[in-house]
């Protein structure tokens, strides 16, 4: 397979390149991602409407993945529940290696193609559930294991690869491929492959998560008030809505807990 990430970078001697030079230069690779991300939006679009097909009927969402990528589904799992008030364990993010892993690589955790399936086995995914694989490269193994037995139990799969083609999208019902091209530093897929995951993992849980009536109009009614940044905001949300005062609103919020019950209960 040949693995457009892995391509040697168009940019020679960056070790003897200026600061600008280097900051141009990634700034523009960087600018080439969105485009790439463009161009997946019809194979984004039917990933995400099958998640939120199952998800509607009580099913859960997971992401796999090793280094990079499986810290960027780590992180998109664990800001579910902040920004949409939905369970911790609705959306999870499983990492190669464990835990630990997200601070500090683990030796050759990628390349266990048993381990992901003994992973996800501790949350009992079943059927109803959604997987996705997250890896760059599009082969990793730890990967490409979990998705190929998820298969064979009858749950959904699907990937955000920056290859095309590969085992992983294989493997994958609703595959994601964004090709973002050779890296500014030859192979250092936390750059622009890293980004266009991102992107597409933002992209992917908030449509799930509107779809599931998470989201009233533009805004985050079931968000967890965690801070006074997030209550101010609540606060501001229950006035706009309502049409009362500052005081009013600080008040039923306090007293409902979320601005959606706060905004029902007052409604009626």
């Amino acid at each position: 397979m040949n693995r457009v990430t892995e391509q040697e970078s168009k940019y020679h001697n960056i070790d003897q390149m200026s600061v600008l030079e280097i900051l141009k230069g990634i700034n523009n690779e960087d600018k080439l991602v969105p485009l790439a991300v463009e161009k997946a939006l019809p194979q984004i679009e039917k990933l995400a409407t099958a998640i939120a097909e199952r998800m509607l009927k009580g099913g859960r969402l997971f992401y796999i993945g090793a280094g990079t990528s499986g810290r960027l589904g780590v992180v998109d799992a664990s800001e579910c529940p902040p920004t949409f008030g939905v369970p911790f364990d609705q959306v999870v993010g499983i990492i190669a290696g464990g835990d630990s892993a997200i601070r500090k690589a683990v030796e050759f955790a990628e390349d266990d193609d048993k381990q992901a399936w003994i992973d996800l086995q501790e949350y009992h995914i079943n059927e109803k559930d959604s997987l996705v694989g997250l890896a760059a490269s599009g082969t990793t193994p730890y990967v490409v294991g979990g998705l190929n037995t998820a298969r064979q139990h009858g749950i959904l799969t699907g990937c955000i690869v920056c290859n095309e083609g590969g085992p992983i999208v294989a493997e994958s019902d609703f595959p994601v491929e964004v090709v973002v091209g050779p890296e500014f530093l030859t192979g250092s897929t936390r750059m622009k492959s890293g980004t266009a995951q991102k992107l597409v993992l933002n992209m992917l849980s908030t449509t799930v998560m509107i779809r599931l009536g998470r989201v009233k109009g533009n805004k985050m009614v079931d968000m967890q008030l965690t801070n006074h940044k997030l209550v101010d905001r609540g606060t501001q949300m229950v006035m706009d809505e309502l049409h009362i005062d500052h005081d009013q609103a600080a008040d039923l919020l306090n007293r409902y807990g979320s601005v959606r019950k706060a905004v029902e209960a007052n409604k009626k």
